[in-house]
């Protein structure tokens, strides 16, 4: 008789810039392979999955059909139930997951459990609402991450408008940014 399967909560975006199609099927059938994944968003709105391909939208058809595949919003669920937490590349999460409040607390609970995170190119963006229990610092602090540059988001129609450059975020919350 086999062990039951952990639980791995994906967090996603919400907003209208979404999430990389690319990105989210890579770290979805890699993590399914180990995990039962439930799918999380602001309020458990739908997703943007942005940038598709022919190959990708074939994929994306297919899995839209299942059940799993709509995603429950952050002050429903219990981050008890999960073994790790995934944030895929998604350059929505600049507008919607960067301060999120809920976010912060699901976030805070694994690093208090010492569960694992991994977050996934400009999906960085989403630890940004990482306070400490007391508030006064990021909850990242002393920690090393890499995301999306200052130089490569600078070349993207969005970057006048984005409410967070990660990259500067990270190094003055005292971060240490590394490059890709």
């Amino acid at each position: 008789m086999s062990a039951p399967r952990l639980h791995c909560l994906m967090v996603l975006s919400s907003a209208v810039e979404g999430v990389s199609a690319q990105s989210f099927i890579q770290a979805y059938t890699l993590a399914s392979s180990n995990f039962s994944i439930q799918l999380a968003s602001l309020h458990g709105k739908n997703v943007e999955y942005v940038q598709q391909d022919d190959n990708n939208r074939r994929w994306f058809n297919e899995f839209r059909s299942k059940a799993s595949s709509n995603p429950i919003a952050f002050e429903t669920m219990d981050s008890a139930r999960y073994s790790a937490l995934l944030i895929p590349s998604s350059p929505g999460a600049v507008h919607d997951l960067a301060s999120n409040t809920e976010l912060s607390q699901i976030v805070n609970h694994f690093i208090r459990e010492k569960k694992p995170i991994c977050a996934i190119g400009s999906g960085v963006a989403a630890l940004c609402c990482v306070m400490s229990p007391d508030g006064k610092s990021w909850g990242f602090k002393n920690y090393s991450m890499t995301g999306p540059s200052v130089f490569e988001l600078a070349r993207t129609q969005a970057f006048s408008s984005l409410p967070v450059i990660v990259e500067d975020f990270i190094k003055d919350h005292g971060g240490q940014y590394n490059i890709k």
